[in-house]
């Protein structure tokens, strides 16, 4: 038996099957489609929330209930682990993190919940190095110190397909929305360190996914010129409605840094609200091992 249980939320991109099969706990996080409460995974797909984006019904994010959080922690340490390391979204783009650092005061140390900053395939990472850790016998307090402390070794890129998402999450004007979509403009978007940023924009299609490459190889050159291509783990993401376009995408990327170990992630439901279909993303993070 394992002395620190690892869990996440699947803004991660892990689902909760894919967790039982990785010895992780996964909490699913709500969405709410044109009024009505989903949960990911349970009783919402990425293809249903496809269909509601298309059909021009609301979507939004919401918060999991205490109790929901709470019956995830009391369901790991009675399975017998001592104690249990939480990894949520970065606290920079929901108040989950917060809300569940608040309720784990009441567990007398036996739960700490990581704010390391990430999201989608980077707070991936940070789940695998958690479970290194803990299989080495680490206590929760270590492991959430070491992955705060590499909080920031990791980049994500991303070009959306459309702003009218983001216009209604009030990330971008409507004016501002309107002349973008007119122009044939595609914003890139930079989360690093937790917040949303813009990067650059890209005017076609064409260009997208050509200049998501070159901003990674930027980054490798210069952010992560010191690390080992061996240390770190790369990663595709989006919220492709044909699965075709997905691989091709992956392909693309594996044939610009000769590695056939990327692999490809949907980004989760709760992050497609924001970005709607057919976004694309490329990420890297340092194996904090």
């Amino acid at each position: 038996m394992i002395r620190t249980a690892v869990m996440t939320d699947t803004n991660s991109g892990i689902s909760v099957q894919e967790g039982q099969e990785m010895g992780v706990y996964v909490l699913p996080m709500p969405v709410v489609v044109d009024g009505k409460e989903y949960t990911e995974g349970v009783d919402i797909t990425h293809e249903a929330l496809f269909e509601a984006l298309e059909a021009g019904k609301p979507a939004m994010t919401s918060q999991p209930s205490p109790a929901d959080v709470r019956a995830l922690w009391d369901k790991a340490l009675a399975d017998g682990a001592e104690q249990v390391v939480y990894i949520p979204m970065s606290s920079k783009l929901s108040g989950s993190c917060d809300a569940a650092a608040a309720l784990a005061e009441d567990y007398g140390g036996k739960v700490a919940v990581v704010d390391n900053h990430r999201i989608s395939v980077t707070l991936r990472s940070s789940v695998k190095d958690a479970l290194y850790l803990s299989r080495l016998g680490k206590t929760a307090e270590e492991i959430k110190a070491q992955l705060e402390r590499n909080a920031f070794d990791a980049s994500i890129y991303i070009c959306v397909n459309t702003l009218k998402y983001l216009k209604r999450s009030n990330r971008v004007t409507a004016a501002g929305a309107s002349l973008a979509t007119a122009m044939n403009l595609h914003p890139v978007l930079n989360i690093r360190g937790g917040k949303l940023d813009a990067q650059c924009v890209v005017r076609g299609d064409k260009h997208t996914q050509k200049t998501l490459i070159k901003l990674m190889e930027t980054d490798l050159e210069k952010r992560f010129r010191y690390i080992p291509r061996n240390q770190m783990r790369m990663y595709t993401a989006g919220t492709f409605v044909n699965p075709e376009d997905a691989e091709e995408w992956t392909g693309r990327v594996r044939k610009a840094f000769k590695d056939e170990s990327i692999r490809y992630y949907p980004l989760s439901c709760s992050i497609t609200c924001h970005v709607g279909e057919n976004a694309v993303a490329i990420a890297m993070a340092i194996k904090g091992e």
